[in-house]
């Protein structure tokens, strides 16, 4: 059942418009601007203009490595070379594994034992040591900690920090300057790292834009938080997204998505792997299923697009590829 807790808080400050700015610049030639994608048909089938942010074909195959750049980018230098250390089911580990690579200096990632395969093959390939831990029975903030306080590396966590929050503000902000007058962008969440830059990026930039999350039907921590006002606080969710079974939401992005989010709608298991073989077959696409949720939403009429302009968020492509092909072929 889930246990309710007000938001304590925040040492951290919401990130303000220097600090998005900031990160754009740090990130400028280091990342990818990816391309936005559309279709006629996704069009005529939804009664909609859809704009796809195509992160998935980001560096490390997701959006996580703005955040994780940014984040590492921004530490002090001497601070910056005993080290850094995350924790993630794959995206953000990849993320932080290739930033600190390129800066030179070890990472530490904790990771789940279940954690998909390519997942874990990748952040081992940047150079990085993977603890791993059983996210059904340990807690991997705790583990984190103590590695860092340990190591006397920093830590970075995959969504509760400002500046991978202001640079995950960069996906938003690049999609307003490729295609100004968007009426909806609809972002996947999993700890609300994406959505809550995305958030601040479209109030600076683009305040008549309605920014709305997708979360899985059975991780629907922030969904239930951004309902009651409350941070909501689940079990580990039975989703084949594992990019979003996160179990809650942290004061700092719960902070930035009652303020600037309008709503946070579900899809199912279902609906996702619908969308990941529609995209593949119709656009030649692979999508993790965290990265097909948000457009799982819109293809599945879980929001209300009466014509409009609407950016979609495709966040990630890590899949392998038999596990691809046995879900979409199921």
């Amino acid at each position: 059942m889930p246990s309710t807790r007000s938001s304590p808080p925040s040492a951290d400050p919401i990130p303000n418009r220097a600090a998005l700015d900031a990160a754009g610049r740090r990130l400028a030639g280091v990342v990818h601007r990816t391309p936005v994608l559309t279709s006629r048909r996704l069009d005529d089938e939804v009664g909609a203009h859809l704009f796809l942010k195509a992160e998935h074909l980001q560096i490390t195959g997701s959006f996580k490595i703005r955040g994780a750049y940014n984040a590492v980018a921004a530490i002090e230098p001497h601070r910056r070379s005993a080290g850094v250390v995350a924790y993630s089911s794959g995206n953000h580990a990849q993320a932080v594994a290739r930033s600190a690579q390129i800066h030179g200096v070890p990472a530490t990632i904790v990771m789940p034992l279940d954690a998909p395969p390519i997942k874990l093959a990748a952040t081992r390939s940047y150079g990085a040591t993977v603890i791993t831990y059983d996210r059904y029975r340990e807690d991997r903030a705790s583990i984190a900690a103590g590695v860092a306080a340990e190591r006397g590396g920093t830590l970075i966590p995959p969504f509760d920090h400002p500046d991978v929050i202001a640079g995950q503000s960069t996906v938003a902000s690049e999609l307003i300057e490729q295609v100004p007058g968007l009426d909806l962008l609809v972002v996947c969440v999993g700890g609300g790292g994406l959505i809550s830059g995305c958030a601040l990026a479209c109030h600076h930039l683009s305040p008549a834009t309605t920014v709305i999350g997708v979360e899985p039907a059975t991780g629907n921590d922030v969904q239930q938080s951004l309902h009651t006002g409350r941070i909501v606080t689940i079990d580990v969710p039975d989703t084949i997204a594992d990019g979003q079974q996160t179990t809650a939401p942290s004061a700092l992005t719960f902070a930035v998505i009652q303020r600037h989010v309008h709503d946070i709608v579900t899809v199912t298991d279902e609906q996702i792997i619908d969308t990941m073989a529609r995209v593949g077959s119709g656009m030649k696409q692979i999508l993790e299923p965290s990265g097909a949720s948000a457009l799982a939403a819109v293809l599945h009429g879980e929001i209300d697009l009466a014509g409009a302009r609407v950016g979609v968020t495709l966040s990630g492509g890590n899949v392998d590829l038999a596990r691809y092909a046995d879900l979409v072929g199921s």
